[in-house]
């Protein structure tokens, strides 16, 4: 009988135990994906904002084990390199929206450029590197390189 009573009272004890924990015996019970508060509050140890709304997430660590922010992945929106994971925010079409982009072999950021034909303002928007009026009427287009040393010249 005294058994029970002692079993009654720590039952009847429990939900008020509950109720006092402090935040810091939660420690580490988030997952990667879920709204956090704090960095204690991640298995990771890592919680952070994201960048599409002030909301902070826990995320993984590097595996240098630092807490990098969130950044938007490649093929997302983006208007400054800074936004996304790969540090490349360009455009990838004739329009102006740019986007996050995968950086090439050599780990360069290379922006979307105009095929052969396409009309041009300059050299810089041709995939050629080339852009030149082919007639005195014409408007300059993209061409692509010729001559002994791949200069870019007037056909």
């Amino acid at each position: 009988m005294a058994c029970a009573r002692r079993l009654l009272l720590l039952l009847s004890l429990l939900p008020m135990c509950k109720a006092w924990k402090p935040k810091s015996l939660f420690l580490f019970h988030k997952r990667t994906g879920e709204a956090c508060d704090d960095h204690s509050e991640c298995q990771s140890r890592c919680c952070v904002p994201s960048s599409l709304n002030p909301q902070a997430f826990c995320v993984s660590k590097t595996i240098f084990l630092k807490c990098l922010p969130w950044r938007k992945p490649n093929w997302d929106a983006c208007s400054d390199h800074a936004e996304c994971r790969s540090r490349c925010c360009v455009t990838n079409s004739a329009s102006s929206e740019k986007f996050c982009r995968p950086r090439d072999i050599f780990r360069q950021c290379t922006p979307w450029r105009r095929p052969d034909g396409a009309r041009c303002g300059h050299h810089r928007e041709c995939r050629s590197q080339c852009c030149i009026a082919l007639s005195e009427v014409s408007r300059p287009r993209c061409v692509r390189r010729s001559g002994l040393l791949a200069q870019c010249l007037p056909l």
